[in-house]
């Protein structure tokens, strides 16, 4: 059976469901949802790019940051852990600059977060080198007492979210079927409202917006098991103040199939990724209550640059004076790095200077 008729026929059994609940099937149910059935995700063959899939200029500078890292925390025992790791190109990036720092490398274990059977296999073929560094493990609540530094990269993203509307007040979305997948709009429960009212935004009437209450889950869980390191989130998205503005009157959610874009999550379902842009203030604010400090949020772009992305591509030019690097690559690299956000927090140490953050954003 697909999942869209998996889909269609729970909602003649049960009724309408939220858009929360079409967006978690139609995204992970088991071996039928878009992240756990098999076929290509990113790159040439997929349906979108990443950061990764344009080269390992950023595993190699995440790999500069966690280098500096493991500095700061007294260069011990050093553990990472990758929520989503994707085909495990950023993992092979990273590994294969940290593997030149010996000590660093002799201390470092690192886990891949993975649900998905069919994406662990395909972790498992590229990261064969390094098939002794990695666990595999299936919640963060597996690792105890974490030192090092826990990391995502266009993660949060795929979060499944709430969809809200206003209208005389406000409403949640539900998704019914009449032929086609339709929408019906029922009163928003308190801990939706609540979640607004946290960060001091009103809608407009007919605004429609997109709320992502696993996302604070998520960041408090984090919390909890980490003893003393460092969080890295990279993904899309704005503070909340940014992300709920005005002129967004329709949302963020977007859908990837075949490298084209769409605002449907009824089409093409099971086939196409439902992404929608990341609140960075519910990351933060959660956080600071559960014993995370703030280190810095920042562009990608500028994360890179300060990190030596000018002097990396100069080295490089030098060794390969044929033109052997992909400047369309890098390009597009840079033109997607404008978009993404990184935040940094830290549990355990004092106020850190962290070389990735030399250019911050306004977030607090």
């Amino acid at each position: 059976m697909f999942i869209k008729d998996r889909i269609i026929d729970k909602i003649h059994s049960q009724g309408p469901f939220s858009f929360h609940d079409f967006m978690e099937m139609a995204l992970y149910y088991p071996g039928e949802g878009y992240y756990t059935s098999d076929g290509e995700k990113t790159g040439v063959k997929g349906d979108y790019y990443t950061s990764p899939s344009l080269g390992n200029i950023l595993g190699i500078m995440v790999g500069k940051q966690l280098e500096e890292m493991w500095h700061l925390l007294n260069e011990s025992s050093f553990q990472i852990i990758e929520y989503g790791a994707g085909n495990g190109a950023l993992c092979n990036d990273i590994l294969t600059y940290l593997k030149k720092n010996t000590q660093l490398y002799n201390e470092l274990t690192y886990y891949i977060i993975e649900k998905s059977p069919v994406m662990i296999e395909k972790e498992k073929v590229i990261l064969n080198e390094f098939y002794s560094k990695i666990k595999w493990i299936s919640s963060i609540k597996e690792i105890k007492n974490i030192t090092g530094c826990i990391l995502s990269n266009e993660v949060l993203d795929n979060f499944s979210v709430h969809e809200v509307i206003m209208q005389d007040e406000l409403m949640e979305v539900f998704v019914g079927y009449d032929e086609k997948f339709v929408e019906r709009h029922r009163p928003a429960e308190a801990i939706l409202k609540n979640y607004l009212d946290r960060f001091n935004v009103k809608l407009p009437c007919n605004f429609r917006m997109e709320i992502n209450l696993q996302a604070e889950d998520w960041i408090r869980e984090i919390a909890t098991v980490l003893k003393r390191g460092f969080v890295i989130t990279i993904d899309y998205g704005y503070p909340a103040a940014e992300l709920y503005h005005h002129k967004r009157t329709t949302g963020t959610l977007l859908c990837y199939y075949n490298h084209t874009i769409n605002d449907d999550p009824f089409l093409h379902v099971g086939e196409q990724d439902i992404t929608t842009h990341v609140n960075f203030s519910a990351l933060l604010y959660p956080g600071i209550k559960e014993g995370l400090k703030y280190c810095g949020f920042t562009s990608q772009a500028y994360f890179l640059n300060s990190l030596g992305l000018a002097d990396y591509v100069r080295q490089l030019e030098q060794e390969n004076p044929n033109g052997n690097i992909k400047m369309s690559s890098l390009a597009s690299l840079m033109t997607m790095s404008r978009k993404f956000k990184v935040l940094i927090q830290q549990k355990g140490l004092e106020n850190v200077a962290l070389s990735g953050m030399q250019f911050p954003f306004q977030l607090l």
